[in-house]
């Protein structure tokens, strides 16, 4: 049970956003703006960034729900999203995106994290100064996103179908739409 009144149907951060719509919008403008836009990272890696950086922050609704959303803009390769997940050196990802993936990781445990080393890889494999700092302020952004939705206590639902319901909704459509109710136990 959230820590504040939010709607049943409506899990994680989609609760949060209608109890306070006049927040919802400059989040959901820098979630469209990161991970919509265009950009030289498809919309696909921009969504394993986040997802990688929610699954190392444990936040099971957010980590599902980009997992989901990375799943159907990478031609449903669910496969592919895990493999990131559990040892993104060796998934199959552009050595750029695992570079990105790197300093993502760096950024989730502390921005004074991110090295030099991983900045002068990423470059060394072609990332732009954009792709660069366009990852870490999804990582950042994301560490923000994550801390929102478990700080006060969101549900997070078990049943994976919703999540891809969620993710396909919001792959189509990105994050300017309306969150629509979730039906937790169809």
């Amino acid at each position: 049970m959230a820590h504040i009144p939010v709607a049943e149907n409506m899990p994680g951060i989609r609760g949060l956003m209608a109890f306070r719509p006049e927040t919802a919008l400059p989040l959901n403008l820098l979630a469209e703006q990161l991970l919509q836009a265009p950009s030289t990272l498809t919309k696909g890696e921009r969504e394993l960034i986040a997802t990688y950086v929610s699954t190392k922050n444990q936040c099971k609704y957010c980590a599902s729900t980009h997992g989901a959303i990375a799943k159907h803009l990478l031609g449903d390769d669910a496969e592919l999203v895990q493999s990131v997940l559990t040892n993104p050196a060796e998934a199959a990802i552009s050595d750029k995106l695992k570079a990105l993936i790197t300093i993502a990781g760096q950024v989730q445990m502390s921005g004074k994290h991110v090295t030099p080393e991983a900045i002068a890889a990423a470059r060394d494999l072609g990332a732009t100064d954009i792709e660069i700092h366009d990852t870490v302020l999804i990582a950042a952004a994301f560490c923000m996103f994550n801390r929102y939705v478990d700080g006060l206590g969101t549900t997070a639902p078990d049943d994976q179908r919703i999540y891809d319901m969620i993710g396909k909704s919001r792959a189509e459509t990105g994050y300017l739409t309306p969150p629509m109710p979730v039906v937790m136990n169809p």
